[in-house]
């Protein structure tokens, strides 16, 4: 069975699209035209994900004209609301400092100045830019804007985060 834990987010079903059961989904991701060979996506119904195989695809502005196989108005109409999820092994790997948010969760992050820092355990996203909450083993918690200036590295390998915070931000979170 696949969960909400092995896929990612890919954006929502917003409104139908014309009369032959077509939905417009926004798409939540960097580059919508990455997308237009969709054959099929996870659509989350009452908290299960139901996969959906797709007739075509019409990228937007800022989303997509889907056509599920075999769909119609009414159908269409009760998907609306929807959000739309696909396996994270479809995601294509990335390298250098350039990552996903889910595969940095519990890395070490190591300030150039300050040394370790603590986990990583979650990333807010929903403001002008990304901010890195890290768990400090002290119980507090540190908060520093994800942006490509401060950081330094991205290893994998050891599952560490290299940054260089801006002066005096590590202290005022650790007084």
């Amino acid at each position: 069975m696949i969960t909400k834990e092995s896929c990612y987010f890919l954006g929502k079903i917003v409104r139908t699209s014309g009369l032959k059961g077509e939905v417009f989904a926004f798409l939540d991701v960097d580059n919508p035209d990455d997308y237009a060979e969709l054959d099929s996506v996870l659509v989350e119904m009452k908290g299960s994900l139901v996969p959906f195989f797709i007739e075509s695809v019409q990228i937007r502005h800022n989303g997509a004209v889907l056509r599920f196989e075999e769909a119609t108005l009414e159908e269409a109409e009760k998907w609306v609301g929807c959000a739309l999820y696909l396996p994270l092994d479809t995601l294509p790997p990335l390298t250098g400092n350039k990552f996903y948010y889910h595969e940095v969760m519990g890395f070490e992050v190591v300030d150039s100045l300050r040394g370790g820092l603590g986990k990583l355990h979650d990333i807010m996203d929903n403001s002008a830019q990304p901010v890195m909450c890290v768990a400090h083993p002290s119980g507090k918690e540190i908060l520093v804007p994800l942006i490509d200036a401060f950081l330094q590295e991205v290893d994998r390998e050891n599952k560490i985060l290299r940054i260089q915070a801006p002066e005096g931000l590590i202290d005022f979170y650790l007084q």
